[in-house]
């Protein structure tokens, strides 16, 4: 260090020795003092000499006992601005003198007295003798001062240099008081005019010219030179560029002011109010009237000139720390201890920067390594200060100048303009924005993650939610902001702290550094998996966002499981050792848990997908809207977004709470009957299962069901979306169904797989057993709404529109809507239905809405019945006393529907296999596929029935049926189809009976003489019919004669119409007398088969066979039938033996002539036969 520079600190100790002995008045510093008035003695005639010669004046002989109190040229402003009490001592009248008001001006003559005095203090050697005495043991406990040269002032400018590491209060207060002297003007700094010369003139900072002396100028001089270094910094349009040497004298001024904000002179000047409103208690020394003044920089009665010296003082620091004392003193042996200054490969420039210092120690923190408490509270300071002002930090009034005009302006008030722009970022979504970049850069300077105080506009904000719902973390805990994220959108939260934690966390979310619990849990996992670097180390090749994307596919990967191609998954393999430990796993967990809210909050995935947001979800602004319309898009995206979407949905699946609002809005539900999967700490689909399994409970909620649902829907798009299917199946799809992807068709393949296997009496299912399972969950599932059938959904849509409009999807209601009017759908739509109900009957667990009507009474009949037979057993107990009305009416609809095809009636169906193609075939060749034969085989298999024709498997099954629509004549197609207009205008008041009991069928016999309609009329004609082959069949003649039959027909098995013979002859015989009402029910079934025989003749020799067998007159008409035949046979021999005479005698007579035969057509004559 040169000489000259010093010197000039060896006069300050001079002038500390005697403010002390005027400020405090102590006993003690006399001495010290009187040392100082000796030298002055012998120095005045010098000093005299040296002031007359520099201004021109008369030499003014002074004696040993000269005070500037009494000097002509200064007496009157001392009387009148400094206090009495003062006047004895030089070092008091001149800080006094300094120190003066803006409004206390001096005379010329008396600031030119002063300059000269302090100059000529500067150039006398023997200061360094008052320092080796004053400092006498800090000077021995300095080695780098005791060894320092005698003589030439060097002691001094070293003490000076180390004045931080002095303990020694006298030799301190000299040390500090003497500076004040220099920082009155800058010229008495040696060198300093000497670097800055050129660049004040260029600036026009102001004039060099001795003449010009105003004490207020020189402190301008300074500030002037402090604004053109940061205007230099900032990047300001038409800024000039200082000299090195000029900016290193410049920081160096700033760095030897910073203990006593006195020292700054301009700050001085500019703040002596508001240092006396705010600070008034604050004592000067160690940087405390700098930090008060920082901390009530914008309270509104701070006054402009003050908050801007305060902004330059502040942005000198961000240049150096060293220009802040405190934060310099106690952040020393850190810096020394984590060689945080002493990377010889940064420029020295970089190491100074205070973004360097916080960056270095906030990463030994990270690392969980020991930073003095004095030290991390001065960092914290300075993070909060960095985090209020943007223009403290020039990258960001270099980069967001356009913004900040454009969009921020007037908003430069306790962090205000910064989160501004990052509200304005975090809307643009450019990775590349140097804006966005110069922001991430302070986040991560300012580290607001490890302490949310730091970013004082979201304490303001967020104040009353943290006082309410995160009152029980201590106060600047980092679980502060994951508290807030957890309560995003809830009843808790406020708008202002919404949007500030959003726009901070856009910024924590794109550098998983930043959150300080996630960095300490997974700093390991990410070096070994992922190849990060050191936490104040960055790289240009590793995308935002891409360390974390990197941890939670890991986190949910495990030996067995894969994920899609991603932008790592080629450099990662899929070994377990690359699996993340529990406490990584678990922050990895609540991350996600956490940010899925907000699909910004995913770099990634907003990266990728910026072009399909644009494109697909321009109008969806709301929470958890965008991740949707893309999943609900995802066949329509790009590859890139595509993939990063499928991975996304793909971990939802198998952690549904990764889902907040979903969990949220769900709550009573997983309360009530998911609440133990739920408390699992590992999450595999289970979950989700158990939402979709209770969809339909009381405590679900609207939003909760629609959230279920549409994540159903999401599922259908691809197999692997469906985490338990696709463990369960994994192997299978790709053995069985290759190359197929979507849920539905894999579905599909893999049940088509096991019903053929079964249907074959495979030895061995394909199809493996835990897939089985799983396949049938996904079964039951998909039963529930029609939307989860694409297919059949798409192909329905129109009908669906047009006939079901104003019925709600969900538990099937839709699809029975489109069974009700499948009449009336598209030949397309109509032959999907027909296929579902195909299914549902070969499988009835399928059929949603049976299942749900039906539950408590499959519970109470049904409960050891195989699924495949629960429909065949709710039929069977379908006239009990305790079942269900609702489940009657659902068990009828059934019937209906089964009746109309024998398709759609399993059990019919393997019982008739062989009867239905040879009494039938006709029907079957026109019948078309997948429509509905309205009944006709099942009528065609009715009458054969009656016929006694079919097989006993057969026939028991139709004698099923024949009972079943006897007494409900819905469940006859046919009947139904030829007499829609008969039945309402004949029997209007039977149908409109509450329950069936096979008075609509009774009333159309009673008018069958009415019947004007042919169909109708034959189908009326063919029950009479198949009463006659079994009294069951008609339930009011069985009704009437229940007795009867009890007493006269106990011995007859029913069926093949021996009952009713039984009846018959019972009536017929004089002896028996049978009830009233059986006997008139028996009558009137006489004349109805007589009229019926008349009106419907036999079709053909079977017919009229079947007819005979069946009527209860059948004895006599064989008997007759039997006599006419025996006729015939003796009047055939009496017959045969006239005509055998005339035979013979023909021949005899042709005996001798021969045989001639006709020639060929095509010749004449004829041919003789021998």
């Amino acid at each position: 260090m040169a000489a000259c520079r010093r010197v000039q600190r060896v006069l300050l100790l001079i002038f500390i020795s005697g403010w002390i002995c005027c400020a405090h008045g102590a006993k003690s510093l006399n001495a010290e003092n009187e040392n100082v008035d000796n030298v002055e003695r012998g120095k005045n005639q010098a000093e005299v000499g040296k002031a007359a010669a520099a201004d021109g004046a008369s030499v003014v002989r002074r004696g040993s006992g000269w005070k500037l109190a009494e000097d002509a040229a200064c007496r009157e402003d001392v009387s009148r601005i400094c206090p009495k009490h003062s006047w004895n001592n030089n070092l008091a009248v001149l800080e006094c003198l300094q120190d003066r008001k803006d409004d206390n001006e001096i005379t010329s003559a008396c600031n030119h007295l002063l300059w000269n005095y302090k100059l000529n203090l500067t150039t006398d050697p023997k200061f360094e003798n008052v320092a080796s005495e004053v400092c006498k043991s800090t000077i021995t406990g300095i080695k780098e001062c005791a060894a320092e040269e005698r003589g030439k002032g060097y002691l001094v400018s070293c003490l000076v240099d180390h004045r931080s590491n002095i303990s020694e209060y006298q030799c301190n207060q000299y040390i500090t008081k003497m500076t004040s002297i220099i920082f009155s003007n800058f010229r008495l700094i040696c060198g300093f005019m000497d670097n800055c010369k050129e660049d004040i003139n260029t600036l026009h900072c102001g004039s060099v010219n001795t003449i010009e002396k105003d004490l207020h100028s020189q402190g301008e001089v300074i500030s002037c030179l402090e604004k053109g270094l940061i205007s230099e910094a900032e990047g300001q349009p038409g800024h000039y560029i200082i000299k090195e040497e000029c900016k290193k004298a410049i920081m160096r001024v700033a760095e030897l002011s910073s203990d006593d904000f006195h020292l700054d002179r301009h700050l001085y000047f500019a703040c002596r109010e508001d240092r006396e409103r705010y600070c008034e208690n604050t004592p000067a020394g160690e940087g405390k009237v700098y930090k008060c003044l920082f901390n009530h920089k914008f309270e509104e009665g701070m006054s402009d000139k003050c908050k801007d010296a305060l902004s330059t003082r502040q942005k000198l620091i961000a240049q150096d720390y060293k220009v802040s004392y405190s934060l310099a003193k106690a952040c020393k042996p850190d810096l020394r201890k984590y060689r945080c200054n002493m990377d010889s490969a940064m420029p020295r420039a970089r190491e100074a920067k205070l973004s360097y210092l916080l960056l270095c120690l906030e990463s030994a923190v990270h690392r969980g390594q020991t930073v003095t408490g004095e030290c991390q509270g001065e960092m914290l300071d300075y993070r909060r200060m960095l985090m209020e002002d943007y223009s403290l930090s020039p990258e960001i009034v270099l980069h967001c100048r356009s913004e900040i005009e454009s969009q921020c302006s007037g908003l430069h008030h306790k962090g205000r303009t910064l989160h501004c722009l990052m509200r304005v970022s975090r809307e643009k979504g450019i990775m590349e924005n140097h804006c966005q970049k110069a922001l991430q850069t302070l986040i991560q300077e300012t580290d607001p993650g490890a302490d949310y105080r730091i970013d004082r506009a979201l304490n303001e904000a967020c104040e009353s939610v943290i006082q309410t719902a995160c009152k029980h973390i201590r106060n600047g805990d980092p679980m502060i902001l994951s508290c807030l994220m957890e309560h995003l959108y809830t009843d808790k939260m406020v708008e202002g702290c919404e949007q500030r934690l959003l726009e901070l966390q856009y910024f924590i979310s794109r550098d998983w550094r930043l959150d300080p619990i996630l960095y300490k849990k997974c700093q390991n996992d990410a070096a070994r998996i992922c190849h990060t670097h050191g936490w104040n180390e960055t790289s240009e090749f590793m995308p935002p966002g891409a360390v974390f994307s990197c941890l939670y596919r890991h986190a949910y990967r495990t030996e067995m499981q894969g994920r899609r191609g991603s932008s790592e998954s080629s450099d990662v393999n899929t070994k377990v050792s690359l699996k993340l430990s529990r406490d990584c796993k678990t922050e990895v967990q609540r991350i996600l848990h956490q940010r899925a809210l907000d699909m910004k909050l995913d770099p990634e995935l907003q990266q990728r997908c910026m072009t399909d947001l644009g494109k697909w979800c321009s109008e969806k602004t709301e929470s958890g809207q965008e991740l949707e319309c893309l999943q609900d898009h995802l066949d329509d995206l790009v590859s890139t977004c595509r993939d990063v979407v499928g991975n996304l949905t793909e971990l939802e699946s198998e952690d549904i709470q990764i889902e907040a609002l979903l969990i949220r809005a769900c709550e009573p539900v997983i309360q009530s009957y998911c609440h133990e999967v739920a408390d699992n700490q590992i999450d595999t689909g289970d979950l989700m299962e158990c939402l979709v399994a209770n969809k339909h409970q009381r405590e679900m909620n609207e939003k909760c069901a629609v959230g279920v649902t549409h994540f159903q829907l999401i599922q259908m798009k691809d197999f692997r979306f469906s985490y338990k299917f696709k463990m369960a199946c994994k192997e299978d799809v790709l053995k069985l169904c290759p190359n197929i992807k979507k849920k539905v068709d894999v579905v599909v393949c893999l049940s088509t797989t096991v019903r053929n296997d079964t249907l074959q009496d495979a030895k061995e299912q394909r199809v493996s057993l835990k897939c089985r399972k799983q396949l049938r969950v996904e079964e039951l599932e998909m039963s529930e709404d029609i939307r989860l059938e694409p297919e059949l959904y798409e192909s329905c849509r129109q009908d669906i529109k047009q006939h079901c409009q104003n019925v709600v999807f969900g538990n099937a209601q839709v699809i029975e809507c489109l069974k009700e009017n499948k009449k009336l759908l598209n030949p397309h739509c109509h032959q999907k239905v027909f296929r579902l109900q195909e299914q549902e009957m070969m499988d009835p667990e399928l059929d949603f809405q049976l299942m749900r009507v039906c539950k408590q009474m499959i519970r109470r009949f049904c409960t050891e019945t195989d699924s495949k037979n629960m429909l065949q057993c709710l039929k069977q107990n379908k006239n009990s006393e305790l079942m269900d009305p609702k489940c009657k009416q659902m068990i009828t609809k059934r019937q209906i529907t089964q009746n109309t095809d024998y398709r759609l009636n399993p059990v019919l169906r393997k019982a008739c296999k062989a009867d239905i193609p040879k009494f039938c075939q006709g029907i079957l060749s026109k019948a078309k596929d997948d429509n509905e034969l309205e009944g006709q085989v099942v009528s065609c298999l009715k009458l054969k029935y009656a016929d006694q024709r079919l097989s006993p498997d057969c026939e028991d099954q139709i004698r099923v049926i024949l009972q079943e629509s006897a007494l409900d004549y819905r469940l006859d197609p046919q009947l139904q189809l030829q007499c829609t207009e008969e039945i309402p205008r004949l029997c209007a008041e039977e149908v409109a009976a509450q329950e069936q009991t096979g008075q609509v069928e009774e009333c159309l016999k009673v008018n069958l003489l009415k019947i004007s309609h042919e169909g109708c009329k034959k189908e009326v004609l063919n029950i009479l019919k198949e009463s006659k082959a079994d009294i069951f069949v008609d339930p009011v003649l069985h009704t009437a004669c229940a007795l009867d039959i009890k007493h006269q027909c106990a011995a007859i098995l029913p069926g093949r119409g021996r009952q009713m013979s039984c009846l018959m002859e019972a009536l017929q015989d004089k002896r028996v007398r049978l009830q009233p009402e059986c006997k008139k029910r028996l009558q009137d079934r006489i004349d109805m088969w007589s009229y019926a025989a008349k009106v419907a003749p036999a079709d053909g020799f079977s017919d009229l066979a079947g007819q005979v067998l069946t009527s209860p007159a059948k004895t006599y008409i064989l008997s007759m039938l039997s006599m006419s035949v025996l006729l015939l046979f003796f009047m055939g021999l009496l017959c045969g033996r006239i005509t055998k005479r005339v035979t013979q005698e023909l021949k005899d007579r042709n005996l001798g002539q021969p045989w001639f035969e006709p020639l060929d057509t095509n010749r004449k004559g004829y041919d003789l036969i021998y």
